[in-house]
């Protein structure tokens, strides 16, 4: 309307129902007026509102532009993810965005935050005949067993602190776990549970121990918490001067990520359960899980019901009792590995049976020199000398909780926790003689 026949600004504000002033306004800012609407055009629009952080939405609409301009998806979890770490680099009081903020966020700016149908690249999604007869064999010749990686979730229960009292039988953990294709690096376990902050994690020294947890998320693994663990893994590629791959399911949870040292390679949904952590690792997990927390339950030891913190010692436990050897048969025999055409061992399960045949030996295999000889008590004593007596069951698991929550407070490595926990088996052995 400005461009054509001249009309008068007090004939223009009758038309519209505004003041003379305001079509002066406008006129006056048509080109900036213009340049905004067709960088955020929303014909709904009827004022310019902005942020009260204007440097912050400033910087996150610079890294959703070029976010965009590479076809990488943004999502709403991941934009709030990358508003939190912007603000704590900004120095803002309050770095933690909400879901109300976000909203604003997009309407100001014109923002949907849908997934795109694929993703160029590593991210695309092909079928899984291309995946199986050129993405996969491309990727295993470009890289050794050592270098691919695979992660994925599962879910494991332990016991409640207080059964009886309306809660239910257990609580629920959503494991991340990862390892390469020859089982020499298995990533230390990535817990989520409901708790945000635990009461038995007080005064633990979380940097030092051999796994992680985050609480708060009653969905498992979330895409900022998934974001937060590739940038994690990718930092500790990069200190070991490692460059991978990393196969992982297609999921919301699971955004793509631009790293340094990790190359995500996303597999098609129809191979999802050909994937070797489903093939066996995962069970056999589960399975070291079971029978380390069956061998705690006997009440001689006097610790009471399992808090989430002797969950978390248990399955770093497991993860540790999983071979390298079977790790390396189910990524053959998912195929995932340069030697995938050579014959795997099998691993099919018996009916309601978990743990593969692979299986650690139970404390009673491990006992292979039988029951200890009877000692002559009198040998090697003196009359009148006091023999110390030997401590009692529940004295030694007393002295082992003391010892292992020392290390839970000192520790100055989770490579402490290895020598502990191979102390704690031996411990078991001799108490099941």
């Amino acid at each position: 309307m400005l461009e054509g026949p001249k009309v008068s600004q007090s004939e223009l504000a009758k038309r519209f129902g505004v003041s003379q002033p305001q079509i002066c306004r406008i006129i006056k800012n048509k080109e900036r007026i213009l340049n905004e609407w067709h960088r955020n055009g929303d014909p709904e629009r009827k004022r310019k509102r902005e942020g009260k952080d204007a440097a912050l939405e400033a910087a996150l609409l610079r890294w959703v532009e070029g976010a965009r301009a590479t076809d990488l998806p943004v999502s709403g979890p991941l934009l709030q993810l990358k508003a939190k770490h912007l603000a704590e680099a900004l120095g803002r009081p309050d770095p933690e965005p909400s879901g109300g903020w976000l909203a604003r966020f997009g309407a100001r700016h014109n923002l949907t935050f849908k997934k795109p149908l694929a993703e160029k690249g590593d991210a695309e999604q092909p079928t899984a005949e291309h995946w199986a007869g050129v993405v996969l064999p491309g990727l295993l010749r470009s890289y050794v067993p050592s270098e691919i990686y695979v992660c994925g979730e599962t879910g494991v229960l332990f016991p409640a602190a207080s059964p009886g009292n309306g809660e239910s039988a257990g609580d629920r953990l959503t494991l991340l776990l990862c390892a390469n294709a020859d089982g020499s690096e298995k990533v230390p376990l990535r817990a989520v549970g409901e708790s945000p902050r635990p009461r038995c994690l007080r005064g633990v020294n979380l940097a030092q121990m051999p796994w992680s947890y985050r609480g708060g998320s009653p969905a498992g693994v979330t895409a900022p918490l998934f974001a937060e663990w590739l940038r994690e893994f990718n930092e500790g590629m990069r200190q070991q001067g490692k460059s991978i791959v990393l196969l992982l399911a297609k999921h919301e949870a699971h955004p793509y990520l631009q790293l340094s040292n990790v190359r995500m390679v996303f597999v098609p949904p129809a191979t999802a359960l050909a994937q070797p952590l489903d093939r066996g690792i995962a069970s056999d997990l589960k399975g070291h899980y079971r029978r380390r927390l069956l061998r705690r339950l006997p009440a001689e030891h006097g610790t009471g019901q399992p808090t989430l913190l002797d969950a978390l010692h248990m399955l770093a436990q497991a993860w540790g009792d999983v071979r390298p050897g079977l790790i390396a048969s189910c990524f053959r025999a998912a195929g995932f590995s340069p030697d995938a055409g050579a014959e795997a061992p099998t691993l099919a399960l018996a009916p309601g049976q978990e743990q593969p045949e692979h299986r650690t030996p139970t404390d009673e295999e491990l006992e292979r020199d039988g029951e200890p000889a009877e000692a002559d008590g009198d040998e090697g004593t003196v009359e009148g000398e006091d023999v110390q007596p030997c401590p009692s069951e529940r004295e030694v698991w007393g002295s082992l909780a003391t010892l292992r929550r020392y290390l839970e407070c000192r520790a100055t490595s989770p490579d402490l926790f290895q020598a502990f926990y191979e102390l704690e088996d031996v411990v078991h052995v001799v108490s099941a003689g």
